[in-house]
């Protein structure tokens, strides 16, 4: 038996935190009804489409049932009361207030089941002075000072790979708390409000410069953080075919391996003194070579020193392969098949790879009056 196995949640979130979220907890076992606007949520029409089905859409939702609503038609409440009152969850990702006027609200929810686990996930929060402000995974990287650790150059500003607000600040907290909360529930009987700012989530992921900060008195700026620039063995350093290695020695041994393979001259080793010639000497040496030959180099020390692969290089590498990272399969309306999304839940705990996990189609919405 799976762990949320008979647990109901009703999903009223749309696009990636949300939606990432409660997949988890189906891949637990849940059974999650999304509740959509007549004609699907926006990601339905998110590109790329397998004849007519977005992919994005497919893998965040596989496995889960649909319910289209007119969340403003009166009679939309005599429809979602029911799924309320034998829900065990509920998800809902609207700026703050939007499910109070809808006559969803956590009070409104709760007076019909006492017992149920509330999770609302927003930019800001539901309180304080940005509750209602708008933003993307982007604003609030950028808000909560994370982005200033790493934003790339003046002359070249780098965007973060991953939607980390998103996903760490809202997908993850999400999912914790909603967990906890259940835990909870299983001890005194009753049901949570979980307030989830996605914003809020990011001082997590900026321990390091914080503590530096608290600690000092001074706060590490651009490039100033040892896990974000300051430090010439922490680093990616350019390839002489336009690839990138990267360098993540930061115990002695493994740096000084790295600088044997490199032979990099004895004064320029110590990267605190002279960061900036020990960085340009290491990035001259690694430009020399290419990427093939640079992890043969590197692959026998064991120093921490890694080409970067791309998606394809890393989807074929024998142990993502032999680990089942996208073992799991789903099926699109078409009939045609695609890997589901990979979700941090270990296989014992999670739907078996080999299951069906069906994208769910568009319903017929309940028309009102």
């Amino acid at each position: 038996m799976l762990p949320l196995s008979g647990l109901k949640v009703l999903d009223f979130t749309t696009l990636l935190p949300g939606p990432l979220a409660t997949l988890m907890l189906a891949e637990a076992g849940a059974e999650v009804t999304r509740i959509e606007r007549p004609g699907g949520e926006d990601m339905r029409r998110f590109p790329p489409l397998v004849n007519g089905t977005s992919a994005a859409y497919a893998v965040l939702n596989a496995g889960k049932s649909v319910l289209e609503l007119d969340l403003k038609s009166p009679q939309t409440m005599d429809v979602l009361r029911p799924l309320i009152a034998e829900a065990d969850i509920l998800v809902e990702q609207f700026r703050p207030g939007v499910m109070d006027r809808l006559g969803l609200g956590r009070e409104a929810v709760k007076a019909i089941n006492p017992r149920i686990i509330y999770c609302s996930i927003s930019g800001y929060g539901a309180t304080g002075p940005r509750a209602a402000e708008a933003g993307h995974d982007l604003n609030y990287v950028a808000r909560s000072g994370l982005l200033s650790l790493s934003p790339g150059t003046l002359e070249a500003p780098t965007l973060p790979a991953a939607l980390v607000a998103d996903i760490a600040g809202g997908t993850m907290p999400a999912v914790i708390n909603i967990l906890l909360a259940l835990r909870r529930r299983d001890m005194t009987g009753e049901g949570a409000y979980l307030d989830i700012g996605m914003a809020d989530g990011l001082f997590t992921f900026a321990w390091y410069g914080l503590a530096q900060g608290h600690a000092t008195g001074r706060f590490p700026g651009a490039g100033e953080n040892d896990l974000a620039g300051a430090l010439p063995r922490y680093a990616l350093y350019a390839t002489a075919d336009a690839r990138f290695l990267a360098v993540g020695a930061l115990e002695e041994k493994f740096w000084q391996a790295f600088c044997d393979a490199v032979e990099l001259p004895e004064h320029l080793r110590d990267d605190r003194r002279t960061p900036d010639e020990t960085r340009a000497a290491v990035a001259a040496r690694i430009r020399m070579r290419s990427a093939a030959e640079w992890e043969a180099v590197m692959a026998p020390l064991d120093c921490c020193a890694t080409v970067v692969s791309s998606l394809e290089e890393a989807l074929a590498d024998e142990h993502f392969v032999a680990r089942g990272v996208q073992a799991a399969r789903i099926l699109m309306p078409d009939g045609s098949t695609m890997p589901a999304a990979a979700v941090p839940i270990v296989p014992e705990l999670r739907v078996s790879s080999d299951a069906v996990r069906v994208v769910p189609g568009p319903k017929r919405p309940i028309p009102a009056a």
